[in-house]
C-alpha cells in the first residue's frame, strides 16, 4: 500500500460507515442512555484497513467494542446488566457487541493482563490506552452528527504502520497484537 496524504475526519468516518454493522450500532447507540458511550477500536480501524485493501468492510472483524463511563457503580455486577441490555439492543444484527465500563477498568486489568492500569476519567481515556498507537479511534453520535476521537490522529493508521503506545508499554502485548494484524493484513508494517 502507498502512503496516502493524511486523511481528514470526514473520510474516517466514511471508511467506517461502509460497514454497516457499525452504522446500525451508532444509530441505536444513543438508545442505550449509557454515558460517555463512544463505538471503538476494532470494528473502526480493521474496516478502514478492509476498505483500504478491497476486502468486504465488515470482514475478518471479530465483535464490536463500546466504551462507556460510569463510575457510580464499579461491580461486574453492574456492567454485566449493561452487557445484557446492549445485546438485546443489537441482537438483531447477527454480531458480538461488548460494553466495557471504563470507570472499572483498573479493577481487574493486573489480573488479567499482568500490568498495572490507571484509573481513568472518562471514555476518551480508556481510547488513548490502545497498545498500538493507530488504532486508538473512537466514534459517537453527537449533537451535530458522528463525532470522532483520534488522539494520534488517522494518518499512521492510513499508512498501516503499527507503534507501541507511550501510554500502555507493554512490548509482549503489543507485539502479540501487530503481528495477529499483519496476518490479516499483509501490508501493515511494524515499527518499534
Amino acid at each position: 500500500m502507498e502512503p496516502s496524504a493524511a486523511p481528514l475526519p470526514d473520510q474516517f468516518i466514511r471508511d467506517a460507515l461502509q460497514n454497516r454493522h457499525n452504522r446500525a450500532i451508532l444509530e441505536r447507540l444513543p438508545a442505550l442512555g449509557l454515558p460517555d458511550a463512544w463505538l471503538v477500536a476494532g470494528c473502526l480501524f480493521q474496516t478502514v484497513w478492509n476498505v483500504r485493501s478491497g476486502q468486504p468492510p465488515e470482514s475478518q472483524i471479530k465483535d464490536y467494542d463500546l466504551f462507556y463511563f460510569d463510575p457510580s457503580d464499579l461491580s461486574e455486577a453492574a456492567e454485566a446488566r449493561v452487557s445484557e441490555q446492549v445485546s438485546d439492543c443489537f441482537s438483531g444484527l447477527g454480531i458480538m457487541v461488548e460494553a466495557k465500563n471504563q470507570a472499572r477498568v483498573h479493577t481487574w486489568y493486573q489480573e488479567y493482563f499482568g500490568f498495572p492500569y490507571p484509573a481513568l476519567g472518562s471514555s476518551m481515556d480508556g481510547i488513548d490506552r490502545f497498545l498500538v498507537r493507530c488504532t486508538c479511534v473512537g466514534l459517537k453520535a453527537g449533537e451535530s452528527g458522528l463525532e470522532l476521537y483520534a488522539p494520534n490522529g488517522l494518518q499512521a493508521l492510513y499508512q498501516g504502520t503499527l507503534s507501541p503506545n507511550p501510554l500502555c508499554p507493554h512490548p509482549s502485548l503489543f507485539d502479540k497484537k501487530a503481528k495477529a494484524y499483519q496476518e490479516r493484513w499483509d501490508w501493515l508494517q511494524i515499527r518499534p
